[in-house]
């Protein structure tokens, strides 16, 4: 491990408790927000959450020299931005939007600001259309990748923030998947990278097909409210 290396990670160590203060009030909003828990039928399904490892961070920051990027402890902050995850899953792709109206709320009332502008990341045309209605940009990436981020912070003032991803719980089996396989390291086998792919068009029928179900489930206990009166 280089000096470099070794100062970033302390650094980091450094700001754990910063770190961890954050991703505490962030669990909270999620945790508590009364629109997202609300009963019988929440949208939030489960919340996950995790503070990087430094050991995992040092492996990181390795991966990033080998390519020729050098990161000490001055820029470490700018650089990476991933520290602190929380990971909120729903059932199906409509409730999403109740999600994404949540976190803007809290944008607007001045206790979160964005470091970026959120991303979603898709190769499904019909669900990029949807995420760009309620404004998100769109991005592919080639092992079709499913997820949305956000990037929020407390403040101009602090460089600390915490990397929010919004996915069903389809996307989450393929990222659970796509995580073991290719974390830290990616799979140099080409039948995996293709079986991934083909994965993440099952769980994108998966997900179409659910939102299918609660639409025609709605529209069927509101026939039968209507045909009692």
């Amino acid at each position: 491990m280089t000096t470099e290396i070794q100062e970033s990670v302390q650094a980091y160590m450094d700001k754990q408790f910063e770190y961890k203060q954050f991703l505490a009030g962030v669990l909270v909003f999620f945790g508590d927000h009364p629109q997202l828990n609300k009963k019988p039928f929440p949208i939030i399904h489960s919340i996950k959450s995790r503070l990087k490892d430094p050991t995992h961070l040092e492996d990181k920051l390795q991966r990033k020299l080998d390519k020729g990027i050098m990161i000490t402890k001055d820029n470490l902050f700018d650089i990476i931005s991933d520290f602190a995850g929380v990971r909120v899953l729903h059932l199906y792709q409509d409730q999403f939007e109740e999600i994404n109206k949540a976190i803007n709320d809290k944008i607007e009332s001045g206790d979160w600001i964005f470091v970026e502008r959120p991303k979603a990341y898709t190769w499904d045309p019909e669900s990029a259309a949807f995420y760009s209605t309620l404004g998100l940009d769109t991005e592919v990436r080639d092992t079709y990748y499913t997820s949305i981020h956000y990037l929020v912070k407390p403040n101009n003032k602090n460089k600390i923030c915490c990397e929010i991803q919004v996915r069903t719980l389809f996307e989450e089996i393929w990222g659970e998947i796509d995580h073991t396989i290719n974390y830290p390291h990616p799979t140099d086998s080409l039948a995996c990278k293709e079986q991934i792919r083909v994965l993440a068009k099952l769980v994108s029928t998966g997900t179409r097909l659910a939102d299918s179900i609660f639409r025609t489930h709605k529209e069927f206990n509101l026939t039968r409210y209507d045909s009692s009166i």
